[in-house]
């Protein structure tokens, strides 16, 4: 039996350098016992190095960042797993898109655990400040203290490095810690439990969270499923969450009777609405906001354009798609993803066991920005500036539906649902935070797909496009659960 012990920093480089050699000398899966961390005296005699000429693995792009995010997961079993998985991909190259694979199935599940516990770090660390501002550079230094499922901290150095690159921070675990000092950041096996305090900063984010709490919109189980209790104890805001579930029934009420009373409309605005068929007093509907946005003059592209393309699907439906920009076709038919990239997503979408017409679907931007080239039309990627125009249609459509999850197919709805569509491709397959509220998902567009020359290119990123969207219906049904 190989025993192969890994490091606990940079084990993932680690792992790949270990599988490399150990599938060069065909080494079986059940021949080798992988670990993390130190090894202990009485196995020492069982470890030995590869030895012998590695031959060249081949295996899917997607492999390698999967891999890294299995590695963080704290199943002692992950190792093995991929290095079973590692080897039958050299006899099925798809092996990585096939769901019913109890192996592949399993992996992806670590996957998406070490993402969840990712996001939540991400929302949950709370840095407290220790000690007085540096007297030369004036940087003050912060310490943080968070308790994740799984070992993310090397992977998630980066993000807080860039996140917060102005201050002098370290952010704990049980497992390690992460230290940045401004220049470089440290990783710290084991670091000591920072001892317990409070600053101003914990008091501005009981006001802050006081102040955001909705009690119209309290729903107790959705509310704990995002904020697990057992992050509660490290959130300075976690104390008054009782108190506002407890008073919610009074403030709604008081709400209530603090509305104000509807006006009486004069004779002008009821010829209005008679002449638009706008009732301005109602609350907003889709099809509504649809009969608004015809006439939509807030960026240039009304003019050249067929006519408005406005999203469909039920006001009441948990998923919402948002895609770039109608094409030429949804232009002439006004309707959404109609066209050969949203016969393609409806292809993708059936595979991966989501019914369309139950889900809403959109665009960014309204409608189709193009360049004429004798008869044709040839697409054109809105500006920044046109996507910050139709935002508001978007947020209307948002604050109708209230889906519980979007899905951002594409840099632009990228950057209309988050403020940022930068690095699309490496942020692929997970999910953040959005400007409205829900999680957002990230993934490409369906063209991206029907732009790639290659065949088999074309059918690999297919597949995996179906990857990402059976891990949306995955996610939605933990979500409505």
């Amino acid at each position: 039996m190989r025993v192969v012990v890994l490091p606990r920093i940079g084990t993932s480089e680690a792992w790949r350098a270990e599988a490399r050699a150990l599938a060069g000398e065909g080494a079986r899966p059940e021949d080798v016992s992988w670990s993390r961390g130190e090894a202990s005296p009485g196995l020492l005699d069982g470890i030995s190095a590869p030895s012998g000429t590695p031959r060249k693995l081949t295996v899917p792009r997607a492999f390698p960042s999967f891999a890294d995010t299995v590695i963080c997961h704290s199943d002692p079993e992950r190792f093995a797993l991929l290095y079973a998985l590692l080897l039958r991909l050299q006899d099925r190259p798809g092996l990585m898109a096939d769901r019913a694979d109890p192996q592949v199935g399993r992996l992806r599940k670590l996957e998406k655990a070490v993402h969840r516990d990712m996001h939540k770090m991400k929302a949950f660390v709370r840095f407290r400040e220790v000690g007085a501002p540096d007297p030369e550079t004036g940087r003050r230094s912060f310490v943080s203290w968070f308790e994740p499922d799984h070992y993310i901290a090397e992977a998630m150095a980066g993000f807080f490095t860039r996140r917060f690159a102005s201050m002098s921070w370290i952010i704990a675990t049980p497992d390690m810690g992460i230290a940045w000092d401004g220049t470089r950041s440290e990783l710290i096996p084991d670091p000591p439990r920072p001892p317990e305090g409070e600053d101003a900063a914990e008091d501005l984010w009981r006001t802050y969270y006081a102040n955001i709490f909705n009690p119209a919109r309290l729903m107790v189980k959705a509310m704990q499923s995002e904020m697990p209790k057992k992050y509660w104890r490290n959130l300075p805001e976690a104390r008054l969450i009782p108190d506002l579930i407890a008073s919610a029934p009074a403030r709604v009420e008081a709400m209530r009777a603090a509305e104000a009373s509807e006006p009486t409309p004069t004779a002008a605005a009821v010829a209005r609405r008679r002449e638009t068929d706008m009732d301005l007093f109602l609350p907003r509907t889709i099809p509504g906001l649809a009969k608004e946005a015809a006439g939509c003059t807030r960026c240039p592209l009304h003019g050249p354009a067929t006519q408005t393309v406005f999203g469909e699907g039920p006001e009441d439906a948990p998923l919402m798609f948002v895609g770039e920009q109608p094409g030429d076709n949804e232009d002439l038919e006004g309707r959404p993803f109609v066209g050969p990239a949203g016969q393609l997503f409806d292809a993708c979408a059936r595979k991966a066991g989501i019914d369309r017409e139950a889900a809403y679907v959109t665009n960014a931007v309204k409608h189709f920005k193009f360049t004429p080239r004798g008869k044709s039309r040839i697409h054109q990627r809105p500006s920044a500036g046109e996507v910050s125009a139709c935002r508001w249609w978007l947020e209307s459509e948002a604050e109708v539906v209230r889906p519980a999850l979007f899905v951002a197919l594409g840099a632009t709805a990228l950057h209309a649902l988050t403020g940022d569509g930068k690095g699309i491709l490496k942020r692929r397959g997970s999910f953040e935070r959005g400007r409205f509220g829900a999680p957002v998902f990230v993934t490409v567009h369906p063209s991206y797909l029907l732009r790639l020359p290659d065949a088999s290119k074309r059918a690999e990123e297919e597949a995996r496009f179906v990857e990402d969207l059976a891990a949306v219906q995955e996610e939605l049904g933990r979500l409505v659960a």
